[in-house]
Order: C-alpha cells, then structure tokens, then sequence
C-alpha cells in the first residue's frame, strides 16, 4: 500500500534527512586514501547518535550489520564496512547511510571519488549524480514513475552506460523501505501516478559496462557482474503541489576537503 505522507510527516522526514545529509557530507571529506571503510562507519555511528532521537536505520535492517553501506569499485550496493578495507588513491566509494529520528526515516548515498581518478570515472560519477537530477525533476504531481524512469534511463545511456533493472529505489518515511518501487528505468506515461505527499528515494545504479549483477557470498555485497565499475546517487524526496522538494541535499563530494 502507498502511504502519502502529511506536512507534517514530511518535515519530520527532512529532519532526518538532515542528519543523513551531515553524515554523507562527513564520508565525502573523510574517504581518503588509507583510511578504512570501518572507520567510516564507527564515524557516521556515533555522528547520528549524538542527535536526540536518532539511530541508524540500516543496522539490523533484514540483519545487515553495519551503519553505512560503503561499496567500492566494481561493487554497486550494500558492502559491508570493515576495518582490514582500506581505500586506496583512485577508488571510488558508495556510502549508503539511513537515519530514523522520531520515529521516521530518510535515505541517501553519494559515490566519492578517493584521490584523483580517472577521467572516464569521473565521467561515470558525473553522469550517474546528474541522472539523479533529472529522476528529481521529474517527480511531478500528476506525473507517473514510469516517466521518472524514462527521464533517468535516457540520460545515462545516451552517455553510454547502463541502469541496472534488478535494483530499484522505494517509498521511503514511516518505514526504510515502503510502496512504491521506484525504477531507474521506464516507458512514458505508465506507472503511478505521482501526486502531493508521496515520499520516494530516487536511486539510480549506473554501470560502466553491462547492467548485469550478483551477489557476493557474504550475501550482501552486490557487485557489477562484468566486473567494471559502478556507481549510486541517492535522494529522498518530497512530491509536493509545487513539484519535488529533496529532502537530503549534499553537497558535491569532488569539494570536499580533508576533515
């Protein structure tokens, strides 16, 4: 069932948001080379523990053991932070962090870059937060998702690359994951039909390669099955009368600094 959400609902929602949007922008200057993955998440851990009312809404999830989903390279979503896991210059970073706060959630991810990298990377994750963007722009009342996806799956392979089909975003507010799936891929005027209150997390997976996947043996880490690498933006996001309010903006990770 889609549950709209109420002004109200929806500021509760921001609010988390903004301590999702603090700790990605905390990852983004602290995912630097050396640094590991765990220390990542022991970071983010006690930066939403230190706001009343706020606990990590991935923790436990469906028994995923950390805070943060950090997923490097080749692997698209849900790696699981570890201490031995060291970035190294080049590397690139999905940091995937949920916050409940007062009962509500919100939802976001960012792909940082650690160091200088490649030109075509810096392209992929160019590309991929861009195609973010337009799947926000599109989250129109009286639009459909299927347009929100048509918008993101035309952006990303008119640059040449693919949208993963098996992974999709999700209503998001009074749970982590609600009604209605939100694909990063579509056919014009099909779908539901988007209207005030409804609060989505609009996710697109980009490939550099194939759009194919698998899951690892940890059961959890999913990785591109090409072996090429991959990148994820993520928003939660508000359809109101006026047309998309994002409720988790972050600032751009190539401009952040060391912290």
């Amino acid at each position: 069932m889609i549950r709209l959400k109420s002004p109200g609902q929806i500021e509760a929602i921001a609010a988390a948001g903004t301590i999702v949007t603090e700790v990605l922008e905390m990852a983004a200057a602290r995912a630097v080379p050396g640094r590991s993955t765990g220390e990542l998440n022991e970071m983010a851990e006690a930066m939403i523990r230190d706001h009343p009312g706020a606990t990590p809404a991935f923790k436990g999830l469906y028994g995923f053991p950390a805070t943060l989903c950090t997923s490097i390279n080749d692997e698209v979503v849900h790696g699981i932070p570890s201490f031995r896991r060291r970035l190294e210059p080049g590397d690139i970073v999905s940091v995937d962090v949920g916050v409940k706060h007062d009962g509500l959630f919100a939802d976001a991810a960012i792909t940082i870059p650690v160091g200088e990298v490649a030109p075509g990377t810096a392209r992929l994750l160019d590309v991929t937060e861009e195609a973010l963007e337009v799947g926000v722009e599109a989250a129109q009342p009286g639009s459909q998702l299927g347009d929100l996806g048509w918008a993101i799956q035309t952006h990303v392979e008119a640059a040449g690359f693919s949208v993963i089909r098996e992974l999709v975003g999700h209503g998001v507010g009074e749970a982590p994951h609600e009604e209605p799936q939100v694909p990063n891929y579509g056919v014009r005027d099909r779908g539901f039909r988007m209207r005030p209150g409804l609060v989505i997390a609009i996710e697109p997976m980009v490939n550099e390669g194939r759009p194919g996947i698998r899951t690892l043996d940890d059961e959890w880490t999913v990785v591109t099955a090409d072996g090429r690498l991959s990148a994820h933006f993520e928003h939660t996001v508000a359809v109101t009368a006026d047309g998309p309010r994002v409720l988790t903006r972050v600032a751009t990770p190539a401009a952040a600094g060391e912290i």
